[in-house]
């Protein structure tokens, strides 16, 4: 079966247990590091006053950075042995860009580019804003394995595959090497269901029950055909569980499932058979209501529901950013408890 598991963090524990069942590759974000900072503090508390003694002019958002690289940094040497088995397609660990430079493409290609040079198997993550896109095409011309994040919608995805293609095709003009480039655009599947249901109980919508939880589903299986159907080397990507569906119905596609490690042990745990399903259609029933009831629903199931400009106003897109500004904020906060003590 091609499909590959990573896990959804970077914590050294869950990246472990991860690892020994079988993922290979791992992913994170303002709001995961904060998490596993609250989980493991015992292994980082010490390194973090050893930080601010090393950066005597550092601000915290200085030290917060230097914590979030070597995080990120442990996370890959627990992933080399993967990496190199696979010859570099397999074993990364994504590490994102700072979510309050959504508006500048300059400024996220930069930071990716800075972050490439952290460890051999790093992959960055590039939120799919109209900034966004400029930076993933600027980024993987510079040779960045991109985890497009912040993406819920078909037409995000597609303008992403297409923004890496640009890129790599101007690699390939040049004689630079591409052999060992494997860029991912995630979908993240729960969410665009989160922002479905936010909308029904704003608007007051009545759906079947259960029906909202396959508009993620939907979405990602219907970029995954038209990926298939162009050719391009871009991989999707599953994250954001939120149900099982979002695990059962993805098997048995070239497709990456980033699975969060509560979630792991419980599929492990479970009788669900593991099947191909990827190529299995959503119910018509489900895409025909979703599509009557919820214009943003068009919106993210369309090739053409959105261009570039309009993905910084989408929904999910403002509720994620948001939560992943604000999970950033904390960590500061932590950081901020580490450098002024009272």
């Amino acid at each position: 079966m091609p499909t590959d598991f990573w896990n959804d963090s970077c914590s050294v524990e869950e990246l472990t247990y991860a690892i020994e069942n079988g993922a290979v590759g791992a992913t994170t974000n303002p709001v995961i590091v904060f998490n596993v900072l609250k989980k493991e503090m015992h292994l980082w508390q010490d390194r973090i006053n050893q930080i601010i003694k090393e950066m005597p002019k550092g601000t915290e958002e200085d030290v917060a950075w230097k914590l979030i690289e070597e995080m990120a940094v442990k996370g890959a040497e627990l992933l080399k042995p993967v990496f190199d088995k696979e010859n570099g397609l397999k074993g990364r660990i994504s590490i994102q860009t700072n979510p309050k430079y959504y508006r500048n493409a300059e400024m996220m290609a930069e930071q990716a580019i800075h972050f490439n040079t952290l460890a051999p198997n790093m992959q960055v993550k590039i939120p799919v804003t109209k900034a966004g896109i400029e930076a993933i095409e600027e980024a993987t011309y510079n040779g960045v394995n991109i985890n497009a994040t912040v993406c819920f919608t078909v037409p995000q995805s597609l303008a992403v595959a297409e923004a890496i293609e640009r890129g790599l095709n101007r690699r390939e003009k040049e004689g630079k090497d591409i052999a060992s480039m494997r860029p991912v655009c995630t979908i993240m599947v729960g969410r665009l269901d989160d922002w479905l249901k936010d909308v029904a109980e704003k608007d007051g919508i009545l759906a079947t029950p259960g029906y909202l939880d396959w508009a993620g589903i939907a979405a990602i299986k219907k970029a995954y055909r038209i990926y298939k159907e162009r050719g391009y080397r871009t991989r999707l990507l599953a994250a954001a569980y939120r149900n099982y569906l979002q695990w059962s119905e993805l098997m048995g596609g070239d497709i990456v499932l980033t699975i969060p490690y509560k979630w792991q042990r419980m599929f492990n745990a479970s009788d669900i058979e593991v099947a191909a399903r990827m190529d299995n259609d959503v119910d018509k029933k489900i895409i025909d209501e979703l599509y009557a009831k919820f214009d943003d629903f068009r919106r993210a199931y369309d090739a053409d529901g959105m261009k570039p400009e309009d993905f910084d106003e989408f929904g999910a897109t403002r509720k994620t950013l948001k939560s992943f500004i604000e999970g950033y904020e904390e960590l500061l906060g932590v950081i901020r408890g580490f450098m002024i003590t009272i």
